[in-house]
């Protein structure tokens, strides 16, 4: 949604009498952020820093989180607004673990077919995402799972897929 931000998470809910927020973070390491100071809020579309006096990580990706300056009224404002992060922020990834935003315009190569196309986004289908690759303006969509992605080649952009037998060609005939 923001170009050179990533969603974390949403305000859930007030928590106690001094402005608290629950938060819930979308991420696979949540204790990554147990030291955040800021973070951006979308507010009617428009990304608004604000500073966090105090945040305590409560387990099963959920925060609580004491804004600056923020009353218990104020925060019930805040519920249901989601929080993101400059991409800078997110931790980095080896091997081949990658975020999809890294890999959009790397070259797809298939370990049977050969090279195939490139990735040009990323689907959620029912929470399992699928890699939109472009072959020579036909979309090929593969599920970008660890399962399929065999390695991923930073420097020289490229993922290495090993696809089902037939997939490709079920986009390509």
């Amino acid at each position: 949604m923001y170009k050179d931000y990533f969603y974390l998470g949403t305000l859930t809910k007030p928590f106690g009498l001094k402005g608290g927020l629950c938060a819930f973070f979308d991420a696979d390491n949540p204790e990554h952020y147990q030291t955040l100071t800021a973070v951006f809020l979308d507010l009617d579309g428009e990304l608004i820093p604000y500073q966090i006096d105090k945040i305590q990580y409560r387990g099963r990706n959920q925060f609580i989180i004491q804004f600056a300056g923020m009353n218990a009224e104020e925060a019930k404002e805040f519920v249901q607004v989601d929080l993101y992060l400059p991409l800078s922020a997110l931790p980095p990834l080896e091997g081949n673990h990658f975020y999809f935003h890294e890999v959009i315009g790397f070259q797809v190569v298939d370990q049977e077919r050969g090279p195939i196309g490139t990735c040009t986004g990323f689907m959620e289908l029912s929470n399992n995402p699928v890699m939109q690759i472009d072959c020579q303006g036909r979309e090929i969509l593969i599920p970008a799972s660890q399962q399929f992605v065999t390695k991923v080649d930073r420097d020289g952009k490229v993922l290495y897929v090993e696809t089902p037998e037939g997939l490709i060609d079920v986009y390509l005939s």
